[in-house]
């Protein structure tokens, strides 16, 4: 049985106990045991080597050197790394081999909370199968993202809300290697309800699925 860790924390507005508790049943359904802590202390398990796949939905929060460390090592190990919006690429601001490990990391969402559209640029791939370009509401991401991406959706700003960025086109969900492991990221889901948006939720578990490591 493959085995996924979820580490929880941060931020109270991005409703992190709650998010976690529907990855959790999401992750179950789709036959993983799952471990869930509410501290970054968990990464510094070397048990966390054995794991198929590690989520963090820890937005602004800290993480000690060694924690970071032996995350990373898992990962670079072969542990599959997947998770969404600020809980995984605005977690640890400070921890450049993080972000490295991430491939992004959020710097602003002009407007705030806003209806934006989502295209989907690689149909082909598994993760976006079935899904077209959709309506979106809630925080537009501007990242800085590693160009090694392998980009599957984006979205593009209208300069509304900061005139400097108009037409800029800015990658949604992508996937990327970190060693042996498999990374996965989707800049959608800010608060728990946006779960209730099937194209935000089934692009996520799919995605968590790709990341995850094999039996």
């Amino acid at each position: 049985m493959r085995e996924a860790l979820i580490v929880w924390g941060g931020w109270n507005g991005h409703e992190p106990e709650a998010c976690a508790s529907i990855v959790r049943d999401m992750l179950e359904e789709d036959g993983f045991k799952v471990h869930v802590h509410d501290t970054t202390e968990a990464f510094a398990d070397e048990g966390i080597k054995e794991m198929s796949l590690i989520v963090p939905i820890a937005s602004m929060s800290k993480i000690e050197k060694e924690e970071v460390n032996m995350l990373t090592a898992a990962i670079k190990s072969g542990v599959g790394l997947g998770g969404f919006h600020g809980g995984m690429c605005d977690a640890f601001r400070e921890v450049p081999e993080y972000q490295f490990m991430c491939g992004g990391q959020w710097v602003a969402h002009p407007g705030d909370i806003i209806d934006y559209r989502v295209d989907v640029i690689r149909p082909d791939d598994a993760v976006m199968a079935g899904i077209d370009s959709f309506p979106y509401r809630s925080e537009q991401y501007y990242m800085h993202i590693d160009p090694s991406n392998e980009v599957l959706a984006t979205t593009t700003f209208t300069g509304e809300h900061a005139d400097w960025i108009d037409g800029t086109v800015m990658p949604v969900v992508w996937k990327r290697r970190y060693g042996a492991g498999r990374v996965f990221f989707s800049s959608l889901g800010h608060v728990a309800s946006e779960f209730e948006v099937p194209q935000m939720k089934t692009i996520l578990r799919r995605g968590l699925i790709w990341a995850a490591r094999a039996p």
